[in-house]
């Protein structure tokens, strides 16, 4: 479906396609954008409240030289001839690609290099997801592709040569990292801690994604996806139409776009699960403290969590295992295979669906998956589905799906819990962590503001440049005063409070997984550092995207993945 949205005859008329000559990329040209920002009451983008689309603030152009640069050698021919290979495919299918020498790792980055180039260099295409790439993506694609030769047969962890695109609040050595913020603009820091666990392990950067600004904590009132930097991300699947949820707006499009294998996500209350719910995704939110946020641009260092953004439920365990989340691949990989979503080398599936569908999914709609003993994969497990989101008839169908798979399902109604002082906790925290992170990472050089008082004075000197749709957020964090023991008292209720929630049901009904939709649950798995995982559900009659997600107790990430692998496609 989604393969059909773009037309790329259109889009290919823009790039030079010689075989033997270098790919030539158009010089981009900001355009009057009026007609997007429609506010009529008819025009289909009205209720997304845009004021801006096009940055203001990044040169275009820059990002589009460092994709010209490293499209030697590579033609629009080829784009064609490797599109079977690398669209909607999952890594271990690319992987075998490689293996079986259809496809390389150079190869590989210049495909999705030259596709951001289609999508992000037309005005009629552009989704505003990837923001910058990393200029040498290909050398280092070259490097993997020789040291896969010279030690051939040798253990590489699957995410070895995968190019892997990053939300700009995530240092990454090399290129700015500006969480969207015209202050961050030019700030250049080490890699962070999840970024050199990929590196170490093969993974490419390839690029950053745009994201809602300041994790989306900045303005009210606006939409998500926005930012000074990197301009309004539009939703893949209803430019203009949809919303793209935030904060890892950019990640979550460039995923439903296959402009990366994987991408990487940050996530404070939500801002992981709203992205690929709107995106189609399987988007992990990992229990808080399993994967660093050393060296990420802190919202609140009480709830902060990286996670991985993926087309497959496969993929996802191999970028969280890639990050530093443990060693959860080979039972993950195992039950790919025992659910008939890939073969004996963990290939995720086959392209008919039948085996496995895009999303890594095993099986078909009837829960037919593999052979007989896995016709119940989800037998023992018992399930919480909450009365209210009933309603909803995509929720409704999920549950029966699980029903049909052998899960037990437990209808309880949610108990009340108290959850005043939610954002008071994020501003009191983001009043210390980040001048702290700008303290140890931001050149005083580049970088000049160090509080949040300074932030805002600083977006004050140019409001329509730096913060087109205010900063009240800012504003009433600058208010925020608590003592320690307060700040330390409320964090204690909140997660009390948060767990009490997801609890109380459980131990009632004996319960291993809460279901619940999209990010409806996000701020008490949140405080209560619970995990959550969050799949494909299906599309509104509008052909807007929603998720269903699943909860679990801390460090149940292995569990939430292998009954996700035993879901199928419900949509």
């Amino acid at each position: 479906m989604k393969n059909l949205i773009i037309t790329f005859i259109a889009l290919i008329t823009l790039i030079g396609c010689g075989q033997r000559s270098q790919i030539e990329i158009a010089q981009w040209v900001p355009f009057d954008e009026s007609a997007m920002l429609d506010s009529s009451a008819n025009h289909p983008s009205a209720r997304m409240r845009f004021r801006l689309v096009q940055s203001q603030v990044r040169d275009k152009n820059i990002m589009l030289q460092a994709i010209s640069a490293q499209l030697k050698g590579f033609s629009h021919e080829q784009y064609v001839q490797l599109t079977p290979f690398i669209l909607d495919r999952s890594i271990p299918e690319v992987q075998s690609h490689i293996q079986s020498g259809e496809l390389t790792y150079e190869k590989l980055v210049q495909w999705f290099l030259y596709r951001i180039a289609l999508f992000e260099n037309n005005r009629d295409s552009m989704l505003n997801a990837v923001i910058a790439v990393n200029p040498d993506a290909v050398k280092q694609a070259r490097e993997k592709d020789r040291l896969r030769r010279k030690q051939s047969g040798s253990g590489h962890h699957p995410i070895y040569g995968m190019p892997v695109l990053v939300k700009d609040n995530i240092n990454v050595a090399g290129m700015p990292t500006t969480a969207g913020t015209h202050l961050l603009r030019n700030h250049v820091a080490p890699d962070a801690a999840i970024i050199e666990q990929l590196k170490a392990n093969g993974g490419i950067v390839l690029g950053k994604t745009n994201l809602s600004e300041w994790a989306n904590y900045l303005f009210t009132g606006g939409p998500n996806g926005f930012s000074a930097v990197g301009g309004q991300t539009l939703n893949f699947y209803g430019r203009g139409i949809f919303d793209t949820g935030g904060s890892s707006s950019g990640s979550g499009v460039a995923m439903a776009a296959n402009l990366a294998m994987a991408a990487i996500g940050t996530e404070t209350s939500g801002s992981i699960l709203s992205p690929s719910a709107k995106s189609s995704l399987v988007g992990l939110k990992p229990t808080v403290g399993l994967l660093s946020t050393q060296g990420i641009i802190p919202l609140s260092g009480t709830l902060d969590t990286p996670g991985p953004m993926t087309r497959t439920v496969v993929d996802n365990a191999i970028l969280l295992s890639a990050m530093g989340g443990g060693d959860i691949l080979p039972e993950v990989l195992q039950s790919c295979v025992q659910a008939g979503s890939g073969e004996a080398n963990g290939n995720a599936g086959e392209a008919n669906g039948n085996a496995g569908d895009a999303n890594g999914n095993a099986g078909d709609v009837n829960g037919n998956a593999g052979e007989s003993h896995m016709k119940n994969p989800l037998a023992g497990l018992r399930f919480g589905v909450n009365h209210a989101f009933l309603a909803d008839s995509l929720y409704r169908n999920a549950v029966a799906v699980i029903a049909e798979l052998g899960g037990a399902v437990v209808e309880f109604d949610p108990v009340t819990v108290n959850f005043e002082g939610f954002g008071t906790l994020l501003s009191a925290d983001m009043k210390i962590d980040l001048p702290r992170y700008l303290e140890q990472y931001a050149s005083s050089g580049d970088v000049t503001a160090r509080s949040i008082e300074d932030i805002i004075a600083y977006n004050r000197e140019d409001s329509l440049l730096h913060i087109p749709y205010g900063q009240v957020i800012f504003e009433s964090m600058a208010q925020v005063s608590l003592s320690e023991e307060e700040h330390n008292a409320l964090k204690e209720r909140l997660q009390s409070e948060g767990r009490r929630f997801f609890e109380t049901p459980m131990s009632l009904y004996d319960l291993d997984v809460i279901l619940s939709v999209d990010n409806f649950n996000a701020s008490y798995a949140a405080a209560a550092h619970f995990p959550c995982l969050i799949v494909p559900m299906g599309f509104s009659p509008q052909g807007q995207p929603t998720g269903l997600t699943l909860i679990a107790k801390p460090l149940q990430e292995q569990l939430l993945l292998k009954i996700a692998l035993s879901i199928p496609r419900i949509n």
